[in-house]
């Protein structure tokens, strides 16, 4: 690793060079992020407040002296791409320009293209609820935490990829995104750790979070992952402290992680992936909390003062709990809702209830089942779970699923639902195979694909379970927790739930984009298999060869021993269906026909390419 060798030369070469008639190191530097796919080479750096331009510059690994140097006037972008030649390998880094002159150079990273025909790898990344929500304040109450989720799988690919474990490592570090948005730090944004101790029993420093996974801090140095117990394939970085604030103060509920695999024999990195780590702290009940709101007014109660808001309708949820039950925790701040009411995401060690837990309601019960019949007016999204849940800003639900016009009741029924005693709170959830319950020769009501996930009433919202499992989940285990094909995560390849791909969030379809090249969920089988897979069935949910031209060539015999496999997707008809649509623009050459063009979205049929037989003698 001569190139590596270089690093500290080089720093102080570039310190002289090109620039040395300016003043340095008045702006801050920025912090560089480099992802590679294949020979795709992406670069992203921080904004730095006051900036007028950025300059990127790169050089030969190995460095070959100060006339290697090239510099790039970024002008006030805050990303830069390029396709490099199998076999490259350079260092670059990026200064940031202002009335006053230039900064030193940020982090400076080398960047590799592996060699032609050398073994890839490929890291894949998600969150595991789509959003973590916190309290934006820990001084009164707290329901949740600075709590937020990774995981990660390694792919070795080939015809016969290799999900790997031990031979490699997996790290997160912040990573600016196309508006310059970084996220390294906690310091200074919220009062977590000021009540830390008495809210959750732990001591912890600034950046670190109840389970001992951190913000990476000045310098943003790589954080590890560890090895999942119960999911041998999974990395897992579990608890990381972030909020949705970024370094310059302002609001990003959708910040990025670089996770980054890599060699465990010699750390050379394998594969990196921008990935989100979602956080609202958009829980709120001002609407009616609030001094002098509906539940905030009774004339005999003497309500909070506070000119902070959020301090003020917390207080007053916990004198009108005192007025209404008998407790006196107005007088025992800061104080754990969930040490009274049993909440499954708290339990860290997976106990069970245990103390007052076990007399009282859950806190889904407790919340969920009280509020039901109290809130009727809609707020302006007309989603009366945003009253709560985040939100009317950060609008967590920003999937498939939100932009085919599905709300929360859709999938999780009402609150009167939701708060049932019979209610298990984070297991009884909406399944993917109750709205997808099957294919086109099999599946439940008249759709392919449905619009609820229940067929009883809202307030009931007993949950489809279906008999065609070929888009279900494993038995008794959560989208967030399956694996499939071979066992890959399910969200490795769909995304994480309120978050299926595509989303509206740009940052949210980097992760995507960078393992296929568009967005939306992996279909394209060389993102693992590479160019050699042969013609089968056997891929993720029983699909064919995506986005190939072997399999355009050649399925006929496929075709001819079992016509039903193909009506499946394609229709009884053959004229396609919505399990049938193109995920990106496709193009193939088709014999006697010549070049065949198919957008996205597309519903392929039979007929785009030769005579549509199953239209003419359906399945016969």
């Amino acid at each position: 690793m001569a190139g590596k060798k270089c690093l500290f030369v080089l720093i102080g070469i570039l310190s002289m060079f090109t620039f040395s008639h300016i003043v340095m190191a008045v702006p801050s530097p920025p912090v560089m992020s480099v992802i590679v796919a294949e020979t795709r080479v992406t670069i992203t750096w921080s904004e730095v407040g006051g900036a007028t331009g950025y300059f990127f510059s790169y050089a030969p690994s190995p460095y070959t002296g100060p006339g290697s140097i090239v510099t790039l006037h970024m002008g006030t972008a805050n990303t830069f791409s390029a396709t490099l030649s199998p076999g490259s390998a350079f260092l670059t880094a990026v200064q940031a320009q202002d009335s006053t002159g230039l900064s030193v150079f940020s982090n400076i990273e080398e960047v590799k293209i592996a060699e032609q025909g050398a073994q890839g790898y490929q890291v894949f990344g998600f969150n595991d609820l789509g959003m973590h929500c916190y309290d934006s304040d820990f001084s009164v109450f707290s329901i949740l935490p600075l709590f937020n989720v990774l995981h990660a799988q390694v792919i070795r690919k080939g015809s016969s990829p290799q999900i790997l474990g031990e031979s490699v490592s997996v790290s997160y570090k912040a990573m600016a995104d196309s508006t310059g948005s970084i996220n390294i730090t906690s310091a200074g944004k919220t009062n977590f750790w000021d009540y830390v101790l008495p809210l959750f029993g732990a001591n912890l420093p600034v950046n670190e979070g109840l389970l001992g996974a951190k913000m990476p801090g000045a310098g943003n140095p790589a954080q590890p992952f560890h090895p999942k117990a119960e999911l041998p394939s999974w990395f897992s970085a579990e608890g990381i402290p972030i909020t949705a604030v970024d370094d310059s103060l302002k609001t990003n509920s959708y910040p990025l992680m670089m996770v980054q695999a890599a060699s465990a024999d010699t750390s050379e990195t394998l594969s990196s992936l921008p990935v989100v780590v979602p956080a609202s702290d958009e829980m709120a009940c001002g609407a009616c909390h609030n001094t002098g709101n509906e539940a905030a007014s009774l004339p005999e109660v003497q309500w909070s003062d506070s000119t902070d808001l959020t301090v003020q309708y917390k207080e007053n949820i916990l004198i009108l709990h005192d007025y209404r039950a008998g407790t006196d925790l107005v007088n025992s701040k800061p104080v754990l809702c969930a040490s009274c009411h049993y909440s499954l995401a708290l339990d860290l060690e997976q106990k069970g209830p245990v103390g007052p837990q076990l007399t009282n309601k859950n806190m889904s019960q407790a919340t969920h089942g009280y509020h039901a019949s109290r809130i009727s007016t809609t707020p302006a999204s007309g989603n009366i779970c945003f009253y709560c849940h985040p939100g009317e800003k950060t609008k967590c639900a920003r999937g498939a699923m939100e932009t085919a016009g599905l709300d929360c009741m859709n999938c999780h029924g009402n609150m009167t639902a939701v708060g049932q005693a019979d209610r298990q709170p984070w297991i009884d959830l909406p399944r993917c195979e109750s709205c997808h319950t099957g294919d086109t020769l099999s599946n439940i009501g008249d759709q392919i694909i449905g619009r609820t996930t229940y067929t009883d009433s809202p307030s009931v919202a007993t949950f489809i379970i279906a008999t065609n499992k070929r888009f279900a989940e494993q038995t008794d285990t959560l989208y967030r927790n399956s694996t499939g094909h071979n066992g890959m995560a399910c969200e490795s390849c769909h995304g994480s739930p309120h978050a299926i791909w595509p989303t509206r969030e740009a940052n949210d379809n980097l992760a995507a984009t960078t393992i296929q090249g568009h967005d939306g969920m992996i279909v394209e089988c060389t993102a693992c298999h590479g160019t050699g897979l042969s013609l089968n069935l056997d891929g993720p949910h029983g699909i064919h060869n995506v986005n190939s031209q072997a399999w355009v060539d050649g399925h006929e015999d496929f075709f001819e021993q079992n016509r039903q496999t193909c009506q499946a997707c394609h229709g009884i008809t053959g004229d396609g269906t919505m399990i049938s649509k193109a995920a990106a623009d496709r193009t193939f050459s088709v014999e006697d026909v010549g070049t065949v063009n198919i957008f996205k979205g597309t519903e392929v049929n039979c007929g785009f390419c030769h005579k549509n037989e199953l239209a003419e003698g359906g399945g016969d």
